[in-house]
């Protein structure tokens, strides 16, 4: 893209090299976002028909040809209602605490690859970026909580730092299996490794037996880390009203709620990526690869939010002690054993030990 900016000329003048990488840069950045922005809404609306198809109910059906636009008239209510600050709460603190979760849901996409040349950034510690990138989610949180200075939203936002803090040690531990087996931290390339990987024509490491039990993991803890049912202690309405966003009205709760569905279709991309071959197709077969890459990315986002829209409709909610122990005393030795475990098979069938 840099290169057709840099070409590019009008009324004979050009963008020097600088200004077409700046230019090119921004125009990726708005590729990704405006695109996402979309998805979110229409992934509202998805979620609640799931809901709804499982509660034996119909769901938005009213605005908009089978209720579509719902979500774009929710969006427009949130718009027009009056942003209320609390009196005792700390003013640029909660102001900003919406912000930071939006812009930190919306930064790591700069990596994930939608195609063969098509990502933002592909930068060699790609994977490294996204567990960054995550980690800094827990301080929109933290802030709102703290910032509001009301019980309900502080014991919220105590319940989510612990929370996001545990299952991002077993994420780690995770990721590291993954990289073991792909060589890299390289988005593209732990891509590209998986293509063949099962039997020599299925791309995906998450049939490999010795990964599939870190898939499960990995689902289960991006539930966990997304605040999704059935580990939605943030936003317990039966002890703490409505969390960290109690306080919160108009555009400030609509970033949170615009955040929290970046980040779960974030972890739905992410799933894909290291476990289901990403942007490749199923199977390693010649035909397939004439449907563009980001196409077969989408339908295993879509596949991925469609199980976790399942698990919130279906799965009763933890308690916190029961969170906290599968955190800790769950995953975290188990995706520690398996860290030795596949590092062990690779020094065996790699270097013959």
């Amino acid at each position: 893209m840099t290169e057709w900016f840099a070409s590019f000329s009008l009324f004979g003048y050009s963008l020097t090299e600088g200004g077409a990488w700046f230019v090119a840069t921004i125009a990726g950045i708005l590729l990704i976002a405006l695109p996402l922005m979309l998805a979110v809404a229409m992934i509202i609306y998805a979620d609640r028909k799931i809901w709804a198809a499982i509660a034996l109910r119909r769901g938005p059906n009213v605005v908009g040809p089978f209720g579509l636009l719902q979500s774009f008239a929710d969006g427009l209510k949130v718009f027009l209602q009056e942003t209320i600050i609390p009196s005792a709460a700390n003013r640029g603190l909660f102001l900003i605490a919406p912000i930071i979760t939006f812009t930190v849901a919306l930064i790591a996409w700069a990596v994930i690859p939608f195609g063969e040349n098509m990502v933002l950034a592909n930068i060699n510690v790609g994977l490294l970026y996204v567990l960054a990138a995550s980690s800094l989610g827990v301080y929109g949180i933290v802030i709102a909580g703290w910032a509001s200075n009301s019980k309900y939203p502080f014991y919220s936002a105590l319940r989510g730092a612990a929370q996001m803090v545990s299952y991002e040690v077993s994420i780690g531990f995770v990721l590291l299996s993954v990289v073991m087996f792909a060589g890299s931290f390289n988005m593209q390339t732990i891509i590209t490794e998986q293509q063949g990987h099962i039997f020599g024509f299925i791309n995906a490491f998450g049939l490999n037996p010795l990964l599939f039990p870190m898939a499960v993991v990995f689902f289960i803890s991006a539930l966990a880390e997304t605040a999704r049912a059935p580990f939605d202690l943030t936003e317990a309405e039966s002890e703490l009203v409505a969390g960290y966003q109690t306080e919160y009205s108009s555009m400030s709760f609509a970033l949170y709620w615009l955040g929290e569905y970046a980040n779960v279709i974030l972890m739905c991309a992410l799933n894909a990526v290291l476990f289901w071959g990403g942007w490749l197709p199923p199977v390693d077969w010649a035909p397939l690869y004439v449907v563009p890459g980001i196409f077969w990315l989408f339908l295993k986002i879509l596949i991925f939010f469609f199980i976790f829209s399942w698990v919130k409709a279906t799965v009763p909610r933890y308690r916190y002690d029961q969170l906290m122990r599968l955190g800790w005393k769950v995953f975290l030795p188990l995706s520690l054993f398996w860290v030795v475990l596949v590092s062990g098979y690779l020094m065996l069938t790699r270097y013959g030990i």
